[in-house]
C-alpha cells in the first residue's frame, strides 16, 4: 500500500507542476483620454526599452536582447503588436496576467528575470495604458532565440514551485502614513521602475532578498551593480540623486556606465522633475532605506488558480 500511496504523491504533484497557470483577472473598463500619451511616458518609467531592444542596431521593443546571468542567458522577448513573433495576439487580460503574475497567454510561467515580482504591484490603470501605446506602435517581425540555458532549468513548471516559494502578487497600497510624494517614489521604486531587481541582492535560487537596496554583486550580464539605499546614499544630497537620473553625472562629476547609463539615456532622463523628486525623496528616507523591498501593499483578491 504504501508504494501506491507514494504513485498518487508523485502523480498529484506531476498534475499540480504541469497544470496551466489561470491566474483570475477582473479588470475595470479603462477609456480615459490621453492613455496611448500616458502608455508611453509609462513604458519609460517601467525601463522597457533597454532590456527589450538589442544593443548593436536593434529595432526598439523588438526584443532579443541577451542577459547574461548566472543561471544562463536569457532573450527578451518582442513587445510590438506583431500578431506572429510579437504580442499582437493578447488582449488585456493575457497583458495583465503575465506582467501581474508571470504568467503566459498560453498559461506556461514565466523566469522571474522578466521582473514580474516588481510590476505584480503596478496598477491595472497603468499596465492597460502601457498596452494601448505598445499597440499603437508599429508591429515588428522579430523571432527571438530560445533562452539559453541548463537542463535542469528547462522544464518551466518547476517555475511553480520557485512562485509558491518566493513570490506573492500583490499591488502597490500607499502607506497612509506618508504623503503623496513619498508614495509616488515607492511606486517608481519598487514596482514600476523595478530598481531592487538590479539593485538587490538576490538568494541562491534567484530571488530578490527582502530587506535595503545594497547592491548586488553579480547583477545583469554579470556586472556588479551598487546599493542605493539610505546608507549608500548617506553622502548624496536629494538633488544629487535627482541630477543624476536626469543626467547621469554623480556628485563627483563622473558618469555611469554601463546598463545604468543605457537606463538614464532611455528612461530616467525622460521622467518628469516631480517623479525625479520623488525617487530621490524615497531612497533617501532612512525608513525607505531600511524596507525597501517589502512594500506596504494589499493583497490581490482576485487570487490565482490552481
Amino acid at each position: 500500500m504504501l508504494w501506491l500511496a507514494l504513485l498518487l504523491v508523485v502523480a498529484l504533484a506531476l498534475a499540480w507542476l504541469l497544470w496551466p497557470a489561470r491566474p483570475v483577472v477582473a479588470l475595470a473598463a479603462d477609456v480615459a483620454p490621453g492613455r496611448v500619451e500616458r502608455g508611453e511616458y509609462l513604458v519609460r518609467a517601467g525601463g522597457c526599452i533597454t532590456c527589450h531592444t538589442q544593443r548593436e542596431g536593434g529595432r526598439p521593443l523588438a526584443g532579443g536582447r541577451a542577459l547574461q546571468t548566472p543561471f544562463g542567458t536569457f532573450y527578451t522577448p518582442n513587445l510590438t503588436p506583431d500578431t506572429a513573433t510579437g504580442i499582437g495576439a493578447w488582449d488585456d487580460t493575457d497583458f495583465v496576467r503575465a506582467l501581474r503574475f508571470g504568467v503566459s497567454p498560453s498559461g506556461a510561467h514565466y523566469y522571474p528575470a522578466f521582473p514580474y515580482p516588481s510590476y505584480a504591484g503596478v496598477t491595472d490603470a497603468d499596465l492597460l495604458a502601457i498596452k494601448a501605446y505598445l499597440f499603437s506602435l508599429a508591429p515588428l517581425a522579430n523571432a527571438v532565440p530560445s533562452h539559453d540555458l541548463p537542463a535542469w532549468l528547462s522544464f518551466r513548471p518547476t517555475l511553480r514551485v520557485w512562485k509558491t516559494l518566493f513570490f506573492e502578487p500583490r499591488v502597490f497600497a500607499p502607506d497612509p502614513a506618508r504623503d503623496a510624494q513619498w508614495n509616488r517614489g515607492a511606486y517608481l521604486v519598487r514596482h514600476l521602475g523595478h530598481c531592487g531587481e538590479c539593485h538587490a541582492p538576490r538568494n541562491a535560487l534567484g530571488a530578490v532578498r527582502p530587506g535595503p537596496l545594497s547592491g548586488n554583486p553579480a547583477g545583469p550580464d554579470g556586472d556588479a551593480v551598487p546599493g542605493i539605499d539610505a546608507e549608500a546614499l548617506a553622502d548624496w544630497s536629494r538633488s544629487d540623486i535627482e541630477y543624476l537620473l536626469e543626467t547621469g553625472m554623480n556628485p563627483e562629476g563622473d558618469f555611469v556606465g554601463g546598463a545604468m547609463s543605457e537606463v538614464v539615456d532611455d528612461h530616467t532622463s525622460h521622467l518628469s522633475a516631480d517623479d525625479r523628486r520623488a525617487i530621490a525623496r524615497y531612497l533617501k528616507d532612512d525608513a525607505a532605506g531600511a524596507a525597501a523591498g517589502v512594500p506596504p501593499v494589499a493583497r490581490i483578491e482576485s487570487g490565482v488558480d490552481g
